[in-house]
C-alpha cells in the first residue's frame, strides 16, 4: 500500500559511485543463464546494496542481455524494491484495517513530524527511512509499527515517537563508542 512508490529525490552521483559492482559478479554468473533469472538477480542486488543502483542493473543487463526496461518495470512494480538508498532503520507503519480503525493515521503523523519525513523518504543522517505498509499482520496489537524484525504495538503518537527517540540514542551512543575506541 506504499503511496510514494518513486521517490522524486534523485539519488546523487557521488552516491552511485559507491557502488561496489564486483559484489554482484557471483549473483549474475550464478544467475546469468538460468529461465526466469529477473527477479532473482534483482533480489540479490538489494540484498547486497539495501537498494537497487541504475549501474547494478546496466551490468545485470550487459552481462546477462535483460533489458533495463524490463527490470525497470519490476522494480517500481513490486513494493519489495527500492531504487534508492535506505536508512539503517526501516519504519514500517501498518495502515491495515484494524490500524485503521485505532487511528493509525495520527500515530503515523507524529512520527512523520517528529522524523520530518513523508512515506518512502529516508532521513538525512541515513538513520530512519518511513514507510506505510498495508498489514503487518498483528490486527490485536492495532495500531503497530516495525522497525527492523521488531514490532511495537497499542501505539499512539507519543509512544511510537518515544520508541524512535530510544533507537537514535542508543545509535548515537553506540557511534561514540566507537568513535572512542578508534581514537
Amino acid at each position: 500500500m506504499r503511496v510514494l512508490r518513486i521517490n522524486k529525490k534523485e539519488v546523487k552521483p557521488a552516491e552511485e559511485k559507491r557502488v561496489d559492482l564486483k559484489l554482484i559478479e557471483p549473483i549474475i554468473k550464478k544467475y546469468k543463464n538460468k529461465k526466469g533469472n529477473l527477479i532473482p538477480l534483482l533480489q540479490g542486488t538489494q540484498n547486497k546494496f539495501g537498494y537497487i543502483p541504475t549501474e547494478a542493473m546496466l551490468l545485470i543487463s550487459k552481462e546477462t542481455g535483460l533489458k533495463v526496461s524490463d527490470m525497470y518495470g519490476v522494480v517500481t512494480f513490486y513494493a519489495q524494491f527500492r531504487l534508492n538508498p535506505v536508512g539503517k532503520n526501516i519504519v514500517k507503519m501498518c495502515h491495515g484495517t484494524a490500524c485503521h480503525v485505532q487511528n493509525v493515521k495520527a500515530v503515523t503523523e507524529d512520527v512523520q513530524n517528529f522524523l520530518s519525513l513523508k512515506d518512502g523518504e529516508t532521513s538525512k543522517d541515513g538513520m530512519f527511512t518511513l514507510e506505510t505498509v498495508a498489514c503487518l499482520g498483528c490486527c490485536s496489537l492495532a495500531p503497530v509499527m516495525m522497525i527492523g524484525d521488531e514490532s511495537y504495538g497499542k501505539l499512539n503518537g507519543k509512544k511510537a515517537v518515544e520508541v524512535i527517540k530510544e533507537i537514535k540514542r542508543k545509535e548515537t551512543l553506540a557511534a561514540k563508542a566507537k568513535d572512542i575506541s578508534n581514537n
